[in-house]
């Protein structure tokens, strides 16, 4: 097994009665990155945590955390993970710092490093000065999953996996959040599952998608744009028709489809130019639009598409690949 691997899984199916939760997916998680694990509702996602660790069991396929199998080693696998869950159950009749201490005797810390541990989660979760001895069920929903994300932190295990773990936060406690998890980057492995696109943008290093129990795109930002947008997108704003202005870049060798965007003004239109030639530039629009008659150009910027766009395109993909094709009906 590559010991810069830390979680790797092959073909792993489970079935809920008569469907498939997750069917065959497979998909490996280097040593110290973020990896966000995103799909839509009743994609996969939960039940695939669950069976890394070691909650749940599989009924086919094969996962290994830091090389050992989850499969014949559950227990072993359990001391290397952090888990927390999307749910976040705590005790609301204890205090923050009784519960941590509780939880680590639980996870079998050694009793001489149960303090230091619980400690240590604290400070990194920015809980020791302002929550330790407040009882859990007075805290707020930011505070519950900074205890939540501690609770998972105890022992720097080697793998950290959080389900949700900004659902139900204001902006500030979101961005704080994500302070906390990029802090672990390079510490641990992290997966991170999320339906806020732009905290995993911000704070993955590449994403892993699956929809309908498999995993359709996984990659870079960078790569998954190049499979699922390929082409440079500008934003353009003119004044003048959009015919002229596309007649004019054809005339210098540039061509492209054209998305409507909603109009600037009464006088000012604007588009989304999405180039397949890769190698062309704004520098080049630019010269291609100078003096272009009937055309005014305002403003041009390239655009980069955010997750959420991605996302959309290869879950999009996935269910037209599924849809099989009808037979034609004979019309009398």
């Amino acid at each position: 097994m590559d010991r810069d691997i830390s979680i790797r899984v092959k073909n792993l199916s489970r079935r809920f009665g008569s469907a498939w939760a997750i069917k065959n997916i497979s998909f490996t998680v280097a040593r110290g990155e973020i990896v966000g694990f995103l799909g839509p509702n009743g994609a996969g996602k939960s039940t695939t945590m669950r069976i890394l660790s070691g909650i749940l069991s599989a009924q086919s396929g094969s996962a290994w955390v830091g090389g050992i199998s989850v499969a014949s080693n559950p227990h072993e696998v359990k001391r290397r993970i952090g888990y927390m869950p999307e749910n976040n159950p705590l005790p609301n009749d204890m205090r923050v710092v009784e519960y941590l201490r509780f939880r680590a005797r639980l996870k079998e810390l050694p009793s001489k490093k149960i303090r230091d541990a619980v400690e240590n989660a604290m400070e990194t979760c920015d809980l020791a000065r302002t929550a330790r001895r407040k009882i859990i069920g007075t805290l707020s929903k930011g505070f519950r999953q900074r205890v939540g994300i501690a609770d998972a932190l105890l022992g720097e295990p080697e793998v950290v996996i959080m389900d949700e773990p900004t659902i139900g936060l204001d902006p500030h406690q979101i961005h704080s959040i994500r302070e906390l998890i990029n802090s672990l980057r390079g510490r641990m492995t992290v997966i991170l599952s999320s339906h806020i696109l732009p905290e995993i943008e911000r704070s993955c290093d590449r994403v892993v998608i699956i929809n309908r129990g498999r995993v359709v795109a996984s990659g870079t930002h960078k790569a998954l744009c190049e499979e699922f947008m390929p082409g440079n997108r500008f934003c353009l704003h003119f004044a003048g028709k959009e015919a002229r202005l596309l007649e004019a870049l054809e005339d210098k060798g540039i061509s492209g489809d054209v998305v409507q965007c909603d109009p600037v003004s009464d006088a000012l239109q604007s588009m989304q130019l999405i180039v397949g030639q890769s190698e062309v530039t704004g520098s080049q629009i630019l010269k291609a639009l100078k003096g272009a008659p009937e055309i005014s150009l305002h403003s041009l910027a390239p655009q980069t598409p955010n997750l959420e766009a991605i996302f959309l395109a290869a879950t999009k993909r996935s269910w037209e690949e599924t849809i099989e094709p009808q037979p034609a009906t004979a019309i009398a």
